[in-house]
């Protein structure tokens, strides 16, 4: 497995590859990686010849500044985890001078106000910097796929349009949101959970597949207020929103129609620890 720090070395060996017919799949994430991030890694390893890993915990995309301090790092952990899984796995672990050299702010983009909706509410300039550093890795990279998971739904559609938007070849992947024995969806921001606060949290997936099974029973309003009705009854969780959309614009929704697809995205304070979620409702 090879590691590569700087831009132009990785950029170098990519080209080797394609100069020698390979395919390349890209993972693109902020490390503490866990079973939900190599499940990208072994669908990329599966569709390509070689895939590409970036390990970078992105500054521009935290609106809490104390966020970015805690989130968690564990770069020789994620390196043997990628390891043992026995394929071809090539690394990229920038350091912010690297991707931002003397300037560390985000670029400006319109993603046809997919940006305004959910996170983009309650994070302002978080999808700015997720723009910002998606588009300089995908343009590096110059994969043939790059692979997402759906727990960051409102992302993944984003991605989508920023490809759509910047002419950017690569095919981009969403893959299903892998979950821990209890349901709560796997994230590096788990690790800073108690054991009894993760246990505590399988709530959230309880939660919203209960309001699933409603689905067609109540409208879209009712469904968000039984959801918070839940919350109201614990006091280990803070809910932040629930919302149900539509999963192609994201806008809120108050009624249903048959012909479209709809998603209900949540957001939680377990302590200061902030959990996000989603389930398909049809």
């Amino acid at each position: 497995m090879l590691v590569f720090k700087h831009k132009a070395d990785l950029k170098e060996h990519l080209d080797q590859s394609r100069a020698q017919g390979k395919k390349i799949g890209f993972v693109p994430t902020m490390g503490a990686l866990h079973q939900g991030h190599l499940s990208l890694v072994l669908n990329s390893a599966r569709e390509n010849d070689l895939t590409l890993v970036s390990i970078f915990v992105n500054p521009t995309q935290f609106d809490n500044p104390e966020d970015l301090k805690n989130y968690p790092s564990s770069l020789e952990k994620d390196l043997d985890l990628l390891e043992s899984t026995g394929k071809e796995i090539v690394v990229f672990t920038p350091n912010t001078e690297e991707m931002y050299a003397n300037k560390v702010i985000s670029g400006s983009f319109d993603f046809d106000g997919l940006e305004h909706q959910m996170e983009g509410r309650f994070r302002p300039g978080h999808f700015d910097g997720v723009g910002t550093i998606v588009k300089a890795l995908l343009e590096l990279a110059g994969a043939d796929r790059a692979y997402f998971g759906e727990k960051d739904f409102q992302q993944l559609q984003i991605i989508k349009k920023l490809a759509e938007k910047e002419n950017i070849s690569t095919e981009i992947v969403g893959c299903p949101i892998l979950r821990e024995a209890n349901g709560l969806a796997m994230s590096s921001r788990n690790e800073r959970l108690t054991p009894e606060l993760r246990n505590q949290a399988s709530f959230i997936y309880k939660t919203i597949v209960a309001a699933r099974e409603q689905f067609g029973m109540k409208n879209a309003e009712d469904l968000c207020e039984w959801v918070e009705n839940q919350f109201n009854t614990i006091d280990y969780l803070k809910l932040e929103y629930v919302e149900i959309a539509d999963e192609a614009t994201l806008k809120p929704v108050k009624s249903f129609n048959k012909n479209d697809r709809y998603r209900l995205f949540i957001a939680v304070f377990a302590n200061e620890i902030r959990l996000i979620d989603n389930i398909a409702l049809n």
